[in-house]
């Protein structure tokens, strides 16, 4: 009955598991395939891939609406930008709809060699990881991008430059088309987006925030083994606010806002990371004395 608590038989030979490792990144790369795949069946005439490519540019579409542009338009400049931005999009989606299966993959290959209490203890991490990556994503799409927007596309006039584009009410041209008057003015600066682009800081943000919010998870797992505790994530506090605003100066474009935002989340994760860990710790101390193996003179010292 000893053995019950013990590793798992697991006395293959090295080949059966390296057959094994085979199997589970063959099943891997299926699923990956076939979640990529799934982002080029057209809907209402559209692939899915395009649907989330609107969805994501949504936040820069608003603030040009916001801003006067009645008529918001990103555009590509090379004949295989916007297939392969519609590639980029199926990766990073195939990658978040096939990870159930590549970590139970992943789960399934590494669990045999793990103690039944190792087990129990991982396990919870491994379905926690991408539900705070998903919130982390979701905050970086709801709040973070459309505020980052506002902030960069507010520094040019184009409210009045599109003002002027759909000026021209008078006459005989068409109220479909946009003429740009002449003017003494001087040069007349307006955005004209570039799909990639827009994608591309959109998809910044939604991976820094997304990785950040796995703080939790991973100082909670290192609690739990016993690498970091309670008091000494405290202790640092100081050097950690000073670490995570330099992070979130790397991590995020150069304007106060946005890297006020990510300094408050993360560094709110950290505090909530420490109650965990003293959490976890707490349990411990109540199993070992439960088990007889704490020494309560030792903790009054």
């Amino acid at each position: 009955m000893a053995q019950s608590e013990d590793i798992d038989d697991s006395a293959a030979p090295l080949i059966e598991h390296l057959a094994e490792l085979r199997t589970r990144l063959i099943r891997s790369v299926i699923a990956f395939i076939v979640a990529i795949s799934l982002f080029f069946i057209p809907i209402n005439g559209d692939f899915i891939a395009e649907h989330v490519l609107n969805f994501l540019v949504g936040p820069i579409v608003e603030s040009l609406r916001a801003l006067g542009d009645p008529a918001p338009t990103l555009q590509y400049t090379s004949p295989q930008e916007y297939l392969f931005t519609l590639f980029r999009i199926s990766m990073v989606g195939g990658f978040a709809l096939s990870f159930p299966v590549i970590g139970y993959q992943m789960w399934r290959f590494v669990a045999p060699g793990l103690y039944k209490s190792e087990k129990g203890a991982f396990l919870p991490f491994l379905i926690a990881s991408p539900f705070m990556f998903l919130l982390g994503a979701s905050f970086a799409q709801m709040v973070v991008t459309p505020l980052a927007m506002q902030f960069f596309l507010g520094f040019a006039d184009v409210a009045s430059v599109f003002a002027n584009l759909v000026g021209n009410a008078a006459n005989e041209v068409p109220a479909d088309v946009a003429v740009v008057p002449e003017t003494s003015e001087g040069v007349r600066i307006t955005f004209f987006g570039k799909v990639n682009e827009s994608l591309d800081i959109t998809l910044k943000f939604i991976m820094a925030f997304g990785l950040c919010f796995q703080l939790p998870v991973l100082l909670t797992l290192m609690g739990k083994a016993g690498l970091v505790t309670a008091e000494g994530l405290g202790g640092v506090r100081k050097y950690a606010m000073v670490g995570i605003l330099l992070l979130a100066a790397l991590v995020t474009p150069p304007d106060v806002v946005t890297q006020l935002i990510l300094f408050s989340v993360v560094y709110g994760l950290y505090e909530i990371s420490i109650f965990l860990v003293g959490r976890v710790e707490k349990k411990r101390e109540a199993k070992l004395k439960a088990e007889g193996y704490y020494d309560d003179e030792v903790e009054e010292e």
